[in-house]
């Protein structure tokens, strides 16, 4: 089937936007289109040839930030935060798996968020939804609610800040980055941690910092500069109108190629076959994602992963299964068994996240602990019983002290101390790092 950057325009389009000024939004598409690309062709392909090899089993990818990045976020200290959290959670990972772990933020561009609903009542007034940064604002007003076109470039401006942030911090390496008796691991104290996970923390967090200290005196250099740090970018292409104006073909190269960002994935909500979030995404050399949640059809997800990959390409498809605590062992096994039947190459990964969230009894959007790690642990356990393996975990996730989901030290009545996230809860810096140990342990388990 032909493809072309605007192909999708002729598919029915998921979570549209209704811009009230289409001029306005030709005008910021074409401006776009003639912006610097944020990421490069030959950074998307070296993620490709890492994806490739985590679907052997010889890498694992930790995928991680916010549900929602906001304007107001693209700060030094959020994003540094940010990067922070997800290297040292790796470096865990790297100590405990014993294989290199390939480092994806959710940032630089996750601007855009699907909804369930295109409007939004309260109190008896009723506005659009929000949609994102990309598209409009969360105060409940008219204003804000109002959609943008000059948002699209405003987000444009803000993940070309972040990116080259975080390519300076990456570059330049973070002081206790290697010193893990620094990290703030807080979490070791909780009355909750059974003393045994207690004393094995400890025991890794000792382990590691000596195996570190130890490369550092072996090689008379820093950690960071025996293994340069590796740092790839991902969001929901969730706007076509930005992401098309930012996809083109590059010299020397083959195809077209998504420059927003690394690695762009399909919601759960936008999957549709004849869609055209599927439509667009076929037709780019990136490495793509894909949300798969309980309900999926096993022969519907192996349809929609050839559509994507009709060549069975290495390390172009990453399948990010989001099937709750609740839901794993049911839908978990079959899907896995069908695509391997099929014999389409994906690497597996794990979104503990989407398929646990749940409301308090005064109403608020939470997700609990306990939730998050069964499914992690049922993952690995259930990859491991049909002979695959689980190459990769997808968090929401931020390195402030927040409090949005409970368990691991926060409780319902700490929920409103620090509930920051404009959309989703999050993982807060000890939670996350603590999660880090456990998946460790699991990597550890023999096969």
């Amino acid at each position: 089937m032909s493809w072309t950057i605007d192909s999708w325009k002729d598919k029915p389009l998921a979570q549209e936007v209704a811009y009230d000024d289409p001029d306005a939004l030709a005008s910021a598409v074409a401006k776009l289109s003639e912006l610097p690309p944020l990421v490069t062709s030959w950074e998307v392909e070296r993620l490709k040839t890492s994806i490739a090899e985590a679907q052997l089993g010889k890498r694992f990818v930790l995928q991680g930030g916010d549900c929602a990045e906001t304007l107001l976020d693209c700060k030094p200290t959020i994003i540094a935060n940010k990067l922070k959290i997800l290297l040292q959670m790796s470096m865990v990972l790297v100590h405990a798996g014993k294989k290199p772990v390939v480092r994806v933020g959710r940032l630089a561009g996750q601007y855009a968020k699907p909804r369930s609903n295109p409007t939004e009542e309260r109190g008896g007034v009723v506005l659009p939804s929000y949609f994102g940064d990309l598209v409009n604002r969360p105060d409940f007003t008219p204003d804000a609610r109002r959609t943008d076109p000059r948002a699209l470039l405003d987000a444009y401006s803000h993940a070309a800040l972040t990116l080259n942030f975080v390519r300076s911090l990456t570059a330049a390496g973070f002081a206790d980055l290697h010193h893990p008796e620094y990290w703030d691991l807080g979490f070791f104290t909780r009355s909750g941690l059974p003393p045994e996970l207690r004393e094995e923390y400890m025991q890794t967090t000792a382990r590691l910092s000596e195996a570190l200290r130890f490369m550092e005196a072996l090689g008379e250099m820093t950690v960071d500069e025996l293994s340069r740090v590796d740092f790839y970018t991902s969001h929901e292409g969730l706007n076509l109108n930005y992401e098309a104006a930012q996809t083109r073909k590059v010299p020397r190269r083959e195809g077209h190629y998504l420059l927003t960002t690394h690695m762009p994935w399909i919601g759960e909500r936008t999957r549709a076959l004849d869609g055209a979030h599927v439509e667009f995404f076929r037709g780019i050399q990136n490495v793509v994602g894909v949300k798969l949640g309980p309900k999926v059809d096993p022969q519907d997800a192996v349809r929609l992963l050839t559509r994507l990959s009709p060549t069975n390409e290495p390390g172009k498809l990453v399948a990010i299964t989001r099937m709750g605590a609740a839901g794993v062992e049911r839908s978990l096994a079959p899907l896995v068994e069908a695509v391997t039947r099929a014999g389409r190459r994906v690497l597996w990964m794990c979104d503990p996240m989407h398929g646990n969230t749940q409301a308090t009894s005064m109403g608020i959007k939470t997700r609990n602990f306990d939730d998050i790690l069964r499914e992690i642990e049922r993952s690995f356990a259930i990859h491991r019983e049909v002979g695959t393996e689980l190459g990769g975990i997808h968090f929401e996730l931020t390195g402030e002290d927040v409090t949005e989901c409970v368990g691991g030290g926060i409780s319902e009545a700490d929920l409103d101390k620090n509930y920051a996230s404009v959309c989703d809860p999050r993982l807060n810096y000890r939670q996350a790092l603590e999660m880090a140990f456990r998946i460790g342990s699991w990597m550890g388990k023999p096969r």
